[in-house]
């Protein structure tokens, strides 16, 4: 009884006594007090807002937005500085949204592995009559989805061309889901590939689908050229005076172009890209200096692949001039062929494929027809052999001279 007692007199406005309150000192203190609790109003407040905020940045990184976050996370912590260690989150912040993306990545792979498929089904169920596609809207001429099936798939044949235009297979998969079904028939995927390696490519293992075995393994590039940039200094003769000797940078190109029929062209020339490559359209181009000739891939045991040319000049038939020897006796020149032998490695650099041929051999050989012995001269591979890194030509699969 005593200390409830006691505790009451100690409450702030009461008297000794505990009959009347103490008017002069609650109203001395009365604004201290009301002050004290605008205070902390303020402070709940700025508390609410960066939890606010600081949710919101959680929010905006799990959806990929990381500059919003970063711009959210900045004003919580203006307002607040541990406002992360005052949050009591419902679930994590991270581990949910992070594993229903994951999920969702894999539902998402899953889909596109079984996009074929889906549609074929699509297509199976809108009419039991099938056709690859429909017009969007009304036309008075013929659609295209008129056309018998053959139809449909040699126009894709010729889209693939004999120059093997894959890229403009795929560009014409994107238009509807008929086409996708078309570009991906494996009669055209098989024919490509065994355009490209032979008769090694009978067997399918361990690829899943002759597209796979043309996307994964190693081959050579046939929309574009290989071209690499060799520069050095050499020294020049020098003066009358003996003051000086000149210093002359040399800069050289490489070319080199591959087709699907096995054959390959090789130049070599001081000329830029920008006038040569025009000129490395077709096999039948005019420029004298071009080395023509015939390639193959070698698949090694180290799972390296390789590719070996045997390239030579063009033969040229000159006429005889017999009224140059006419008044003396001509001694015949003895008849050569040159043939240059030809070694390179293929590789993938950065994002790109099967975009960088690397030296590992260059010899040269020469043949007499009287005799019909062979001089071989190898050339040391050193720094003037640069790399070839390929480069595409948008015009070189403009137009189809052959379908596939």
């Amino acid at each position: 009884m005593f200390r409830a007692q006691w505790m009451f007199e100690l409450a702030p406005g009461m008297s000794s006594s505990g009959l009347e309150p103490l008017p002069c000192r609650a109203s001395s203190r009365g604004p201290g007090v009301r002050s004290v609790d605008a205070r902390g109003k303020q402070e709940i407040a700025k508390e609410e807002k960066a939890k606010e905020l600081f949710l919101k940045a959680v929010e905006e990184e799990q959806n990929g937005a990381l500059y919003e976050a970063i711009k959210f996370y900045r004003l919580a912590m203006q307002l607040v500085p541990d406002i992360e260690f005052k949050i009591t989150y419902t679930r994590s912040p991270d581990g949910d949204g992070v594993g229903k993306r994951c999920v969702e990545d894999n539902k998402e792979d899953d889909k596109m592995a079984d996009l074929l498929s889906d549609f074929q089904q699509q297509l199976t169920l809108q009419e039991s009559s099938v056709k690859l596609c429909q017009p969007e809207v009304d036309v008075s001429q013929t659609h295209i989805s008129v056309l018998p099936m053959e139809v449909l798939m040699y126009i894709f044949r010729w889209v693939v061309s004999s120059d093997l235009d894959l890229r403009s297979l795929e560009q014409l998969s994107l238009v509807c889901r008929g086409f996708y079904i078309c570009a991906r028939d494996p009669e055209i995927w098989h024919q490509v590939c065994l355009k490209i390696w032979g008769r090694s490519c009978n067997k399918l293992v361990p690829y899943a689908s002759w597209r796979e075995m043309f996307l994964e393994r190693p081959r050579v590039r046939f929309d574009g050229v290989y071209i690499s940039k060799t520069k050095y200094i050499r020294q020049g003769e020098q003066s009358l005076d003996g003051f000086y000797r000149a210093w002359h940078q040399v800069e050289y190109y490489r070319y080199l172009r591959f087709f699907p029929d096995g054959q390959v062209m090789m130049l070599t020339t001081p000329e830029d890209p920008q006038s040569i490559v025009p000129r490395l359209r077709t096999k039948n181009t005019r420029t004298d200096a071009i080395l023509l000739g015939h390639y193959r891939l070698s698949q090694e045991t180290d799972n390296q692949t390789k590719v070996f040319a045997v390239i030579m000049k063009k033969k040229e038939e000159k006429p005889i001039d017999y009224h140059k020897y006419r008044y003396f006796r001509r001694v015949p020149a003895q008849e050569t062929d040159h043939s240059f032998h030809v070694g390179l490695q293929l590789c993938s650099s950065g994002r790109q494929r099967f975009n960088k041929l690397v030296w590992i051999h260059h010899s040269c050989h020469i043949t007499y027809k009287s005799t019909g012995e062979t001089a071989v001269t190898t050339f040391d591979i050193d720094k003037m052999y640069t790399p070839l890194f390929f480069a595409r030509v948008k015009s070189f699969t403009a137009f189809s001279e052959k379908p596939l």
